[in-house]
This record gives structure tokens, sequence and C-alpha cells, in this order.
């Protein structure tokens, strides 16, 4: 099969998967359970894995994870989601996104092996990436959650090395509780007898309900604060646990909240007994980098609108968080960067309709000058008018604008004109719209 036609055959077969079971979010175990047994039980073939769940930092926890793991020399397989431009960015087989051939095969034998009850999107990308990493040698496999934990299909994994769990917040009330102890429990779900427990900073409420899950299994923990601790320094920062004390260097990715994801990269690491040296911890943990997460954007239509006035020119940021534990983190980062380099700041969002567009804003009261709001392309989404109205309502200036492009240009052309200095821009509120923004932008 030459390129072009696997791409097409990638694209079929998600295609094929979203129509065949078009519910947007269908937790269980069941479907892919049956599933995967067709298919030789790949879910128990896998080198050792690394479960993570949490509401917040997943992504970027995996992200310093494989970067240290690969300064070692080892093959690490990471699977993800969302995506942001190629399915492909979900599935990394030792160390390098999947490509569309093999893509292909394993969706096409997924969808043969699902019978008469269709898997889910998530639950055919799941099944797909568990056969791929099954079937191509590997050292670890680092696995993140889609939703929730107990139920979501990431879960069927009988006995991983480690089981992590990042901070819990208020975010999927629909489908986990409404209360974080009840979506803690969900999330607690991953936790297995064989497995060391890892948590990072957690709310009283979220801990009880991890600890008591973790004691009911007799699985050993690793927990923020009691077991291993992490501190600032100048010029880097400690990792301290019953082993000893570490001096790493300090994360590339922005944000106090990045040095908190790399500690606990380093604690899932050393509970599961992968952990290299601290020189290829230092080097990982420098290396990491994670699309969308207060990246900065230095090329691209988008930065030449940016930089288009002569003199000094904006700035352009994106993060794809979209609840109101990752707008306080976005909040704090961005009030120690205009510490740092004082500028007008200009928010561009875009949001679900399923997320608390006034709770996400609120943190940003008195820091951000201006939010300008627009609708991603997807359907279920706030429109403009009535995001604009939801900042209004937590105390921020806001107006609906047309699109992104549109939005920069008016934040741009409006400090032109008022002599104030170009502004920090930030597009965020949703990683759907991060997505589109990176394809937009090249």
């Amino acid at each position: 099969m030459n390129a072009i036609a696997a791409k097409a055959e990638v694209e079929r077969l998600l295609t094929r998967f979203e129509n065949a079971n078009p519910a947007n979010i269908v937790l269980g175990l069941e479907r892919i359970g049956s599933a995967l047994h067709r298919l030789g039980d790949p879910h128990t073939k896998l080198p050792p894995v690394i479960h993570v769940a949490g509401t917040n930092g997943k992504g970027s926890t995996i992200a310093f994870m494989r970067t240290i793991l690969a300064a070692a020399g080892l093959k690490v397989h990471v699977y993800t989601s969302p995506h942001l431009v190629h399915f492909n960015e979900r599935i990394t087989l030792a160390g390098a996104p999947i490509d569309d051939e093999r893509l292909a095969s394993v969706l096409g034998r997924c969808d043969a092996a699902a019978g008469d009850v269709p898997l889910t999107f998530f639950e055919a990308a799941t099944a797909a990436a568990f056969l791929a990493f099954a079937e191509t040698p590997g050292d670890v496999v680092l696995l993140e959650t889609g939703l929730g934990g107990r139920l979501d299909a990431t879960n069927v994994v009988p006995d991983p090395r480690a089981c992590v769990i990042t901070p819990i917040g208020m975010d999927h009330m629909d489908w986990l509780g409404d209360s974080i102890a009840a979506i803690a429990a969900e999330k607690a779900g991953i936790i297995k007898p064989s497995a060391k427990l890892v948590t990072g900073a957690q709310r009283p409420e979220a801990l009880d309900v991890i600890r008591d899950r973790a004691l009911a299994l007799g699985a050993e923990q690793h927990i923020l604060g009691e077991d291993w601790q992490i501190n600032r320094e100048v010029s880097g920062f400690t990792y301290e646990d019953e082993s000893g004390l570490s001096d790493l260097r300090l994360p590339r990715m922005v944000g106090g909240h990045q040095i908190e994801n790399a500690g606990l990269a380093v604690a899932a690491l050393k509970a599961a007994g992968l952990a290299p040296n601290d020189d290829f911890i230092s080097m990982g943990i420098e290396a990491a980098e994670w699309p969308a997460r207060f990246q900065r954007l230095t090329r691209g239509p988008l930065v030449d609108i940016v930089t288009r006035h002569e003199g000094d020119p904006g700035e352009l940021w994106l993060d794809g968080g979209h609840n109101p534990h990752a707008a306080r983190a976005l909040a704090r980062t961005l009030a120690d960067l205009e510490e740092r380099s004082p500028r007008p700041l200009v928010l561009i969002v875009g949001m679900q309709k399923n997320k608390d567009a006034q709770e996400f804003l609120a943190p940003f009261e008195g820091l951000a000058s201006n939010v300008l709001t627009v609708a991603a392309n997807r359907p279920s989404v706030w429109s403009a008018e009535d995001l604009a109205q939801a900042a209004q309502q937590a105390g921020l200036p806001a107006e609906p604008a047309s699109s992104v492009s549109a939005a920069v240009t008016q934040a741009v052309d409006a400090y032109g004109r008022s002599g104030e200095g170009q502004p920090r821009i930030l597009l965020c509120g949703s990683l759907y719209l991060a997505g589109e923004v990176l394809a937009e932008n090249g």
C-alpha cells in the first residue's frame, strides 16, 4: 500500500468508527475487552506499562517521562489523546509517530474484530494502540486515560508497573460525578494491587479517596509531600525521596506547574523501577516539549500578523487548557511573565459548550485587558456571542470575533493605534481550538 492509499484508508476507517458508534462518550470495558480477545489479547503482551489518569497535567507528565527514558536510550511507546492536527499523534511506536500504513493495518484489524457491537472511536484507537505496541519491540508503554479511569477503555491493562494520578479538578461532571470525591473515585479506578500508586498534588478530599482505594487493594503508595517532594531553586529544582536528593534542571516548558509535572514524572519512573541516573533525568526534563501547553508560536501566518507593526512586536501564545484548574495555572504563569516583561494581555478564547466558560475565565479578571471570543469549527461549541457574555459576567471586557485570524488582527491593530505597545496574545480554552490554530498556522 503506497503512502496516499494508506492515508486514505486511515481516513476511511476513522470515519467508519465515528459513524458506526456516533455517541461522543460511551464508558465501559465490555466492547473493547471482547475485541481485544479476538485480536489475541495484545494488551496482556506489552512491555512495562505506566498508566496515567487525572484532570490536568497528564500529557505533560507523560512528555517528561518519554524524554527522560529516551535520553537513557530506551524505546518508548506512548498513547495519548486527543490529537491536535493528525490522528497519528496519539500513537508513538518506539519513539516515532505511527505511520499511515501501520495505522491502517491495526485499525483495519480492530474493525474486523469488533463484531456485531461497534467500537467507539476512542475504543478503536485504544485497541489499535495496544495491537501496535504488542507487535513493535519496545521497553516501556506510557498510557494515558481518555476520560476518568475506572471505565476508561485503557483500563483493560491488567498489571501496570505504576499508576499515576495527576491533580484532580472539576471536569466531565456529566460522566464522572459532581464532586471532587466522586471524580477521584473514577480516576482511582486505574489502581491495581500489583502497581505502585504515584500521586501529584491533590485536594484533601481527592487524596482521601485515592488513598482508601490503594489501601483496599494493597497497592504501594508514593504520595507527594509524604514520600517524595520537590523544591524550586534559583537555577533548577530538587527532587527528594527516601533514596536521596537530586539536583535537576528546569523544564523548557513554561510555568511553575511544569516543574510539578516534571517532579511527578520522576516519582513515577522511580516507583516503576525505570528511572535512569540524574544526568539523563535532567537531559530529559530540559528536552521535553508538549504542543499547546503554553506554547510560544514563533512562525506562521498568525505570527506574521502579530509582528507586522514596526518596533517591538507582540507575542502569540497557545494553550489547550479548558477547565478552571488549568485556567488558574495559566493565570499564575501569565502573572509571573507580566512581572518580568510587562505587556497588555489579550485572550482569544473558544470553548466547548460542556465547559463552564465563566469559571474558566474568572482567574483572568484584572489580568487580561480584553477578551475576544471565537467559535471553534466543531459541533457543540459556545457561540462567540454567548462566550463573550460569559466573559463579561466573569468581570472581563469582551467582544466576539468572526475567526481566530480576525481576532489576532483586531488585537494587534487596536494596540497599534493606542500607543500602549503590542500585546501578549493567548489563544486558549480548548484543545480542539488549539489543533485548529496549529493547523492554520502551519
